[in-house]
């Protein structure tokens, strides 16, 4: 079964499908080990890859790159990957996602915003016309095969989330995402505007959405959930503690306990097991 179909039969299943945001290998594999479905943040993939914010430094070569390495460690996986506007011309768009297709992506979120573009959850965002992003989805609906493709809009006004998400609802989009909303009932009339299609809400933490657990999302329709930044934010509040005591402790390390605490032992444990997943008997389903 190809990877787009087993996402699209994922998100039509009972309840809200979770994918956890990745940003590195390392990120990734952790999250192998608790959860089936990943989404390539673009978020993460700036701050992690260049060091930048998320306001349109991505080049697609390093995205399609970045990820062709975790298809290759994940083979079962969903990868959700963001490909913010499409990096701006539609013609990219359309061989970005061919790209994508070929080394196994399970499916692409493309967004309506103007350049320069920010982070969903940041002010100062501007959306392009309805009719040129609609063209540009159009053409990228054509050009996929399998691939999941969410249909997201970076509105801010309500009268035009409410007509932009009508319009994203009625198109071949697998998917539609409104990012940004920022209460329950905000949630409930998208749902209701977008009738019978699949709802992706992200949340992100200090984000303009409120925090919400899948239970909670299930109740009001929502049919997937992206976390954009948890491994990426705990892995900066880890790194910064660990920093501050190795100054503390003028350089000394800290011990390591056998199966306490992670040293070299436990880090080459966890990535052994993006080699044992190719393995036919692999125990490990996800």
């Amino acid at each position: 079964m190809k990877h787009g179909t087993k996402l699209r039969e994922r998100i039509a299943a009972p309840g809200t499908t979770p994918l956890i945001g990745v940003y590195d290998m390392y990120s990734a594999s952790l999250v192998a080990g608790h959860y089936d479905g990943m989404f390539v943040s673009g978020f993460g993939f700036a701050a992690s890859y260049y060091g930048l914010p998320d306001i349109g430094f991505i080049a697609w070569p390093d995205m399609v790159a970045f990820t062709q390495r975790l298809r290759g460690a994940f083979p079962r996986h969903h990868l959700l990957v963001d490909i913010d506007d499409g990096y701006a011309d539609p013609e990219v768009a359309c061989h970005v996602v061919e790209s994508l297709e070929r080394i196994g992506a399970s499916g692409v979120i493309l967004e309506d915003q103007k350049r320069p573009r920010r982070c969903g959850h940041a002010d100062g965002k501007q959306v392009l016309p309805l009719d040129e992003y609609l063209t540009k989805l159009e053409m990228v609906l054509r050009t996929r095969t399998d691939l999941v493709v969410v249909a997201r809009t970076d509105a801010t006004d309500e009268a035009d989330i409410m007509e932009r998400a009508r319009c994203l609802a009625a198109t071949d989009a697998d998917v539609v995402l409104v990012d940004g909303v920022r209460d329950v009932a905000g949630i409930r009339r998208i749902r209701e505007v977008v009738d019978g299609k699949p709802l992706l809400f992200n949340q992100i933490a200090g984000g303009k959405s409120p925090r919400l657990s899948l239970g909670e999302l299930t109740g009001l329709g929502v049919d997937v959930a992206i976390y954009s930044t948890p491994c990426l934010f705990a892995a900066h509040e880890a790194m910064e503690a660990a920093l501050t005591e190795l100054k503390r402790a003028d350089g000394r390390l800290p011990s390591v306990d056998p199966g306490h605490g992670v040293g070299v032992a436990a880090s080459t444990r966890l990535l052994e097991r993006n080699i044992a997943r190719h393995h036919p008997r692999d125990p490990e389903t996800t």
